[in-house]
């Protein structure tokens, strides 16, 4: 499942990273280690740090396959496995708040005084640090702070220009945050321009940048008033330079949800035509916010198509605390239920995604097939 290690033959090699994900690995706030992992077409991902899985197998503890990305107790553990010296260390956790704890900059400090740059997707922007400032001057490495926005007199309002973009969008939405949808929206990309759909995605969070999505914007990082334009803008610049058959946006939080707006600019933004939705049926609450029932699948569908004119097109699942069997018998009933297509981009076979797609875009199935997953 993971492409974080290989690269072709011939090519120049990508910055071996070390991901930081103390005590989250594999869980909910261990996101952004979760996706570098799974797939990162900027780094290659030589070791994961988290002292609660040490020992293990990134790729196994993930999604039961191994993938050679071993997971260390501390940094001394990462730094002296033969033949991977690092160049950079990737904050990979993304709590709640956004911000780091004091042991967390603490092993930042150390990761920067052994030689590394930081990659840093929280909201905490440490090159405003004056102590994380002057560590990067002193040890000669370089801070990445990729949520940080451009100054407001580069951000983009919403023109409209969008309503003018041939080019068919596909938004990957879902009824909570950290429930998938990055990873599905990846998965379907790829499996598109596998089948022979030039597909590009617009990633709208920290870690599909930090993945290596060629557009894209940290939404939640944007102030307020620009966060349509520049997903707009975005969106644009996708068409325009990657001359795409389809365009898949990233989803974020939730329409749903009670703190996480930015899937309203996400559907006001790309203006999509179709969205495929993901949901994790055995999640009783929001996370993070236990006093908050998780919607159902149906009452998020119905909020989509009432806020938006577009329409879902299918839905996916996160199968968490689920068996194969429950993830199996959950498709069916839900497929029944919603009258839609519905399946898990993880487990099951990517001709159902494709099928998901194709069924609504039966134009896109004309191009000409290569292979599939």
């Amino acid at each position: 499942m993971s492409d974080s290690r290989p690269y072709a033959a011939g090519a120049i090699p990508l910055p071996k990273a070390i991901v930081y994900c103390e005590a989250n690995f594999g869980a909910i706030d261990g996101k952004t280690a979760n996706g570098l992992v799974r797939h990162s077409e900027r780094y290659e991902i030589v070791s994961v740090v988290d002292s609660w899985l040490a020992g293990q197998d990134a790729g196994q503890v993930l999604d039961g396959e191994p993938n050679g990305i071993p997971i260390c107790g501390n940094l001394d553990e990462a730094m002296a496995l033969p033949g991977n010296a690092p160049d950079l260390f990737i904050v990979g956790v993304a709590p709640t708040s956004g911000l780091l704890s004091k042991g967390e900059r603490n092993v930042l400090l150390d990761a920067m005084s052994r030689g590394l740059s930081i990659v840093n997707g929280l909201h905490e922007f440490l090159n405003d640090d004056p102590e994380f400032a002057a560590a990067a001057v002193i040890n000669s490495v370089e801070i990445s702070d990729i949520r940080r926005p451009r100054g407001k007199i580069d951000l983009h309002m919403f023109s409209g220009r969008i309503l003018d973009e041939p080019c068919p969008r596909i938004a990957v939405l879902g009824t909570d945050g950290a429930i998938g949808k990055r990873t599905t929206a990846t998965i379907l990309t790829r499996a598109l321009n596998e089948h022979g759909v030039n597909a590009v995605l617009v990633g709208t969070g920290q870690t599909s940048l930090i993945q290596g999505a060629r557009f894209g914007v940290a939404l939640d990082a944007i102030p307020a008033q620009f966060v349509t334009g520049e997903l707009e803008a975005a969106v644009l610049e996708a068409a325009a330079v990657g001359s795409p058959d389809v365009i898949i946006v990233e989803g974020q939080g939730a329409l749903s949800h009670p703190t996480y707006l930015s899937s309203t600019a996400v559907l006001r933004g790309s203006r999509p035509a179709a969205v495929i939705l993901q949901h994790a049926p055995a999640r009783k609450t929001i996370s993070d916010f236990p006093a908050f029932p998780m919607p159902t699948a149906a009452s998020e569908i119905n909020l989509i198509e009432t806020f938006a004119d577009t329409k879902v097109i299918g839905v996916t699942l996160n199968h968490e605390d689920m068996t194969d069997v429950e993830v199996e018998a959950a498709i069916i009933a839900y497929e029944v239920e919603l009258g839609l297509p519905v399946t898990d981009a993880l487990t099951r076979p990517t001709r159902r995604l494709l099928d998901m797609v194709f069924t609504a875009f039966p134009e896109l199935e004309q191009k000409p097939a290569i292979a599939l997953l």
